[in-house]
């Protein structure tokens, strides 16, 4: 059974499908339609609900995609829908302003719209214009266009928080969802089955009892199994409620990222050592996704054009895997054997990935895509080449969307190595690369193009390098 609420109501759930999404659950099982299915794979945002959770004592909250949330995904939160917003006769303010500045026409989107503003207004009451655009790029609107939208989320902007009826019973709120943690969180239908273990040594037991079980975080990618391909997944084992897997720390040497931990909620620490590094987990899909996904699982994804695996590559990160009670530690450029497969064993998982911290500031990493936000890369570079007296002392290159798995350019490096740091040196390394790899065509990019950006993006580099006070962009953004 698992147990969360629902607004304000305590809700006891255990005859559900474990694959059955939060969208499904609130159209279906309690005729809440107000969150509505456009996409179903969690680009268009209209499925957009917000989840309220108990973090140091005090409410979080967090915009998601309803339509790729398992419904074991609930166990020990809120859910907070469209239809939740209005204060008995009257509007929430988000509503009201959306009608104010006439921010809806066929409506569709609109509740999607709301619920990020909601979020917006309870983590960033003071937001500015960036911040708007940030929480309402993973919402699509054909109709009204965004200026409105936008309009009337900057019109909510102030400096003091936003008070409403979940302000008001925020105390309530939390003492429920604290005594519901305690509570057992398992859901089985017929032969579908899922389990959320609540500590590290729990969900290594349970693995090893469920080898073939899938492993779920924030689901943004294995929902689509169900969502997209119409398939069930037999056994699912969420790490979503394991603390000890959502470590964000430094060491006098690294960085820990733990295996659960939300990408949102890895930003600031990367973004302090590897200004890139933040700036692409910004273009990282939606924030929705943000808010869920982790970069353990963009790892364990072991997808050729995941944005992360190449910037961890090229950092010389390492992956600790844990299989029962024992563990071992691998770099990840070893983690990724070929087109989705890669060296973790039966019964393993991603832990923590450790990366180390910076001792120059040379890192520097290149996404391209058709659009700016909530698009996937064509491809991804990330280089980490240091110059000492002229000369390269090291260098450290990797791709995504090159090859069947995010990949090292060994020969460019070695081409790079030890020689002067030259114009004429970087050009034929440049051409080294031309040939060290054989990408595919597909619809978002020919070979030809993805070969010839390869390459333009070490001259980039080089070109930042040599004038560091004079960067191309200040924003690592580019377009296909």
């Amino acid at each position: 059974m698992i147990t969360f609420l629902l607004n304000q109501e305590i809700r006891h759930e255990d005859n559900l499908s474990p694959n059955m999404t939060v969208l499904n659950y609130l159209r279906n099982q309690v005729t809440k339609k107000g969150t509505k299915e456009g996409c179903g794979s969690g680009d268009c945002g209209a499925c957009t609900v917000v989840l309220g959770e108990v973090v140091d004592g005090a409410l979080q909250y967090r915009s998601v995609n309803s339509c790729l949330t398992f419904i074991s995904a609930l166990h020990g939160k809120q859910l907070i829908t469209v239809e939740d917003l209005q204060n008995n006769d009257s509007l929430h303010p988000v509503q009201k302003a959306l009608v104010d500045f006439h921010g809806s026409q066929c409506g569709y989107c609109t509740p999607g719209f709301i619920m990020s503003m909601f979020a917006l207004g309870k983590n960033k009451p003071n937001a500015d214009k960036e911040d708007v655009m940030e929480s309402l790029a993973g919402n699509l609107c054909r109709c009204t266009g965004y200026r409105p939208i936008v309009d009337a989320a900057l019109s909510l902007s102030t400096d003091q928080p936003l008070i409403d009826q979940f302000a008001q019973l925020e105390r309530e709120t939390i003492a429920k969802l604290t005594e519901i943690q305690d509570t057992e969180a398992t859901l089985a239908l017929g032969n579908l089955s899922a389990f959320s273990p609540k500590t590290i040594d729990e969900l290594a037991t349970l693995y090893q009892a469920h080898p073939q079980a899938k492993l779920v975080a924030g689901g943004t990618d294995l929902a689509l199994e169900v969502t997209q391909f119409h398939r069930e997944i037999e056994t699912l084992i969420s790490v979503n409620l394991v603390e000890e897997m959502k470590r964000c720390e430094e060491t006098d040497t690294d960085l820990i990222i733990g295996g659960n931990l939300p990408i949102s909620d890895a930003y600031q620490l990367l973004k302090k050592h590897y200004p890139d590094f933040g700036e692409l987990l910004h273009r990282f899909a939606s924030l929705q996704v943000r808010n869920q996904g982790t970069i353990g699982g963009n790892v364990a994804n072991a997808s050729p054009i995941g944005d992360t695996p190449p910037l961890l590559i090229a950092l010389n990160a390492r992956i600790k895997l844990r299989c029962g009670s024992e563990t071992r530690i691998m770099p990840i450029e070893d983690y990724f054997i070929s087109y989705k497969v890669t060296a973790q064993q039966t019964s393993e998982f991603i832990e923590e990935i450790i990366i180390p911290k910076p001792t120059t500031a040379s890192f520097r990493a290149y996404k391209l895509s058709k659009r700016l936000d909530d698009d996937i890369s064509a491809v991804c570079g990330a280089f980490d080449i240091q110059v000492k007296d002229g000369k390269v002392l090291k260098a450290r290159i990797a791709f995504g969307g090159m090859a069947a798995t995010p990949k090292r350019a060994i020969r460019c490096e070695n081409a790079l190595l030890g020689k002067p740091w030259t114009d004429a040196n970087v050009k034929e390394a440049m051409d080294i690369l031309h040939d060290e790899f054989e990408p595919l065509s597909d619809f978002r990019a020919s070979q030809e193009y993805r070969s010839l950006t390869a390459a333009n993006m070490l001259r980039r580099y080089f070109i930042e390098q040599q004038n560091k006070n004079n960067p191309i962009e200040t924003r690592v953004t580019s377009y296909v």
